[in-house]
């Protein structure tokens, strides 16, 4: 990993080398010939579409569909259900369980403010009619994915929930996504995926019906099409690959961190970055990265994201660390300091934060309640997890009675007067005639 100093007058050079490629700016200046290919597939699908996908999928998954085979069969995903082990259901359902609480916990259902006589002013919350939810799964399965993005949307009250995955060598999808679908009540599922399955979704096709609002990972055409579509459809968020920034310093155990680095690095691409003001536990991370990564499964993938997108950080102090901390912005953010309680509260631009050397980033992944759909590349400046809220849409409702009308009317006239827009101003004068 690359070992950076603050001190250093290339610091903030040498940091834009390692986030570089997963910064949005950089992932739309590098991918123009992406773009264009993603114009195309949008395009395809407008044109052609239930053919226009099924001779996409065949092109750029191997695996030859017909209009008919799109959808995936009620017995196909209830099949799936019945054959999984029941660890892996109790497992699911704990995670279901915890999601929805939370989300039931902070869901807004209605504010009113009277404020004055004859004014009522109110916003008005109303789920979303019909959502999509894109999900990998080609070659790993991810269930919890399905569940961070449906279960919000079912406490807000969508009515249609619709997942597309994309198929396996065999035109299946795998029955861990299929039995998680069916465990939330998920009927509509279809085997699509990358960006031919957004434009799918945000236009529709003779089989799918378009929706209100796209969610979901997916490599970078999946996410370079619901940014070309965003206005068509509602999306999410732009987001680029997984990443985690640990927090920590000489009291923090290295094994901990070094596990936390390796946890997001595995993803291939994914990012792990140390920030401390210990060089010493920055060493001590270093060798333990090197005993954890000897007998692990993805061995390969995390070594080379810790060597191209990993760094550890030395700052002169904890309080420069939380700035650098607060700079990154990060996806996911660990906080393992001695003071990891206030320091936590310092740290204001993250999608999520882990407290404590106890509060796995896994947590956030799986089973703790919040949705494990972040902000990406620093847009943790501006953007927030998805939740429940992000399934609502909120509408002004505002009434006045005549005595309301006739105490603002001057304001009104004067206004309009200087916009120049006398329409306006009848509206409002012809009522108190």
């Amino acid at each position: 990993m690359r070992r950076l100093f603050t001190k250093s007058l290339n610091f903030q050079q040498e940091l834009s080398d390692v986030r570089r490629p997963f910064l949005p700016l950089e992932l739309l200046f590098n991918s123009q010939d992406k773009i264009a290919l993603v114009q195309d597939i949008i395009s395809e699908v407008y044109r052609r579409k239930d053919q226009g996908i099924c001779d996409l999928t065949e092109k750029y998954d191997q695996v030859q569909l017909t209009p008919q085979m799109l959808r995936v069969g009620a017995d196909e995903i209830e099949t799936a259900y019945r054959n999984m082990g029941a660890e892996l259901l109790r497992a699911i359902q704990i995670a279901i369980d915890n999601v929805r609480r939370y989300q039931e916990h902070i869901k807004v259902y209605q504010q009113t403010s009277l404020t004055a006589e004859g004014v009522e002013l109110r916003t008005r919350y109303r789920p979303l009619q019909r959502v999509g939810i894109c999900v990998p799964g080609a070659s790993a399965p991810l269930p919890s994915t399905v569940i961070m993005s449906a279960v919000p949307a079912q406490v807000a009250g969508v009515n249609e929930i619709v997942v597309v995955c994309p198929p396996r060598f065999n035109k299946s999808i795998h029955p861990l996504v299929l039995a998680c679908c069916h465990k939330l009540g998920i009927t509509e599922v279809y085997r699509i995926g990358g960006a031919q399955a957004v434009a799918a979704l945000a236009m529709g096709t003779e089989t799918i019906q378009p929706v209100d609002k796209i969610v979901g990972p997916g490599n970078i055409y999946v996410q370079l099409a619901k940014k070309l579509l965003f206005g068509v459809v509602d999306i999410d968020s732009f987001a680029g690959p997984s990443e985690i920034v640990v927090l920590a310093d000489s009291s923090s155990n290295p094994r901990f961190v070094a596990s936390d680095l390796i946890g997001q690095a595995e993803h291939d691409p994914g990012s792990g970055i140390l920030v401390t003001d210990s060089e010493e536990l920055a060493d001590r991370v270093e060798m333990e990265l090197a005993k954890l990564l000897s007998d692990f499964g993805r061995k390969e993938q995390a070594q080379r994201c810790l060597e191209n997108f990993g760094a550890l950080i030395i700052t002169k102090d904890i309080d420069e660390a939380v700035t650098v901390v607060n700079q990154l912005a990060p996806e996911h953010l660990s906080v393992q300091t001695k003071n990891f309680q206030a320091d936590a509260e310092r740290c204001v631009t993250a999608g999520a934060i882990f407290v404590g050397p106890y509060t796995s980033e896994a947590l956030g992944d799986y089973v703790a309640g919040p949705s494990h759909v972040l902000p990406t590349g620093g847009t943790a400046r501006f953007f927030s997890p998805l939740n429940v809220m992000d399934f609502l849409r909120h509408t002004s409702v505002i009434k006045y009675d005549r005595q309301a009308l006739e105490k603002v009317y001057p304001a009104i006239k004067a206004l309009t007067d200087a916009e120049m827009l006398p329409g306006h101003q009848t509206s409002a004068k012809v009522r108190l005639e």
